[in-house]
């Protein structure tokens, strides 16, 4: 890689990592700028959960109370997400470029249509003092789902995560994200094993792009507090549209 695309990553990495901060929706810049640096865009998936997973870490320190109060009865859910990423990781595995070309835009535009209706997904606001009771069947359904796509194709998985965490447990909105970033990590550990013993992550572009993150996460407290979010989430909303209609071109 030229010093260019080098400092390109870097700084795609520092807008997915800002963005994530304020909005959510990185992803789509890591995968886009992989993408735009001619990376197959199976490798480009993978490394750009790589690229991402500091973020996941952080922002589920940032809830340590929380965790503190569910994890015990989060574990069936810890459980149900690793084998559903596993399995929607392995599908991945067994796809070749050709094939997940096929569906990369619709993924995307999937993903862009749930990341725009993420401020009516967010859960209704419940009692504070209520416990998570994570072990319901419909939950555990649902989270398996959630951690299938979210292995085999992680763009929009915190906003369909939260929504559905927000459908079937009963807790306050900051017990529940608290949930999602810790159930986040388990997906993403799976799948990036698997990534990782098939040989799917471009090191030297991960590389480029984790210090970006983890410096635009950081960036991205300060931005929330003069942004608005609207703004943020329109550049991402245009960003997956843009990607989509690329993918679709790239197909015919």
């Amino acid at each position: 890689m030229s010093l260019l695309w080098l400092s390109l990553l870097f700084l795609s990495g520092f807008a997915s990592g800002a963005i994530n901060a304020v909005a959510g929706g990185g992803t789509f810049i890591t995968f886009g700028a992989l993408s735009l640096a001619g990376v197959p865009p199976i490798v480009a998936n993978a490394t750009s959960s790589v690229a991402q997973f500091p973020g996941y870490v952080t922002s589920t320190l940032a809830y340590r109370a929380d965790i503190a109060r569910v994890w015990r009865g989060a574990l069936l859910l810890a459980l149900l997400s690793a084998l559903g990423a596993l399995a929607g990781a392995a599908i991945l595995l067994v796809l070749d470029n050709d094939e997940f070309r096929l569906t990369v835009p619709w993924l995307l535009l999937g993903a862009t249509a749930l990341f725009a209706a993420g401020p009516w997904l967010k859960p209704k606001p419940r009692e504070a003092g209520g416990s998570a009771r994570v072990g319901t069947l419909p939950g555990s359904i649902v989270q398996f789902l959630t951690a299938l796509y979210g292995g085999f194709f992680g763009a929009g998985m915190g906003v369909m995560m939260l929504a559905t965490l927000g459908l079937t447990q009963p807790a306050d909105y900051h017990r529940l994200n608290a949930l999602k970033n810790l159930l986040s990590i388990v997906i993403a550990l799976v799948a990036i094993a698997v990534f990782v013993s098939g040989g799917l992550i471009s090191w030297p572009h991960a590389a480029a792009m984790v210090p970006g993150v983890a410096l635009g996460g950081y960036a991205g407290v300060w931005a929330a507090k003069r942004l608005p979010q609207s703004i943020l989430r329109g550049i991402v909303i245009l960003i997956g549209l843009s990607l989509s209609a690329y993918y679709f071109t790239a197909v015919d």
